[in-house]
């Protein structure tokens, strides 16, 4: 459909100032906002991931993208929740304690809402206690942990520690990421997934929202 091509077409050239008004002519027409989201938004910034994963684009590109999503979504977000439209799944998502960086945990947010992942974002320098707190309130079943200092790694651990404390580790599927992290990393602190860009996080997010 027209209406649908042009939504896609704009998100992926990251058309922040058009694609409000073509999400509004799109719903104007009678083109539902659930097909709006799962046929045009989400396949696009899908097809984004695509590309940043292959080196064809680079985070700039990303976040243009994820921006022009975000402003669509302001649109679509009414007409979602009219029609009973739900996201597919929640994530809490954070820099752990000790670290101040947030780009990268910013870039996997936008990439995790684009593909119908609602974001509970906690910010950064986040500590065990807030995140448990924060699972509890909001029933999120994936927790997204970022650490881009070597010597933050270990507070990754430390939140992973405060959910088994807390007794709801087996609750919810831990996700960790950060330049200095890999994969053994990972899985010598109990998480349930390394990824090492946004577009991987996404794809591995919505596998364990779906199998939930």
């Amino acid at each position: 459909m027209e209406y649908l091509q042009t939504v896609n077409e704009l998100i992926q050239k990251g058309k922040s100032k058009d694609i409000q008004l073509a999400v509004k002519e799109a719903l104007d027409s009678g083109v539902s906002a659930a097909d709006i989201l799962n046929k045009a938004m989400i396949p696009a910034m899908e097809v984004i991931g695509s590309k940043f994963k292959s080196g064809e684009i680079f985070v700039p590109e990303v976040l243009i993208s994820a921006r022009a999503m975000n402003k669509g979504t302001e649109i679509l977000r009414p007409a979602l929740l009219k029609e009973g439209v739900k996201p597919i799944g929640k994530a809490i998502i954070c820099t752990v304690k000790g670290d101040l960086h947030d780009v990268g945990k910013n870039l996997v947010k936008m990439m995790l809402e684009g593909v119908g992942i609602e974001c509970i974002d906690l910010g950064v320098d986040v500590d065990g206690k807030k995140v448990v707190e924060a699972v509890k309130s909001s029933g999120a079943a994936l927790v997204c942990l970022s650490a881009l200092l070597t010597t933050t790694m270990a507070n990754q651990k430390e939140i992973i520690d405060s959910l088994v404390a807390a007794g709801i580790r087996n609750k919810v599927k831990v996700m960790v990421g950060g330049a200095p992290l890999t994969s053994e990393f990972a899985e010598k602190i109990g998480a349930d997934a390394f990824t090492a860009d946004a577009a991987s996080a996404a794809e591995v997010a919505k596998k364990f929202c779906l199998n939930q």
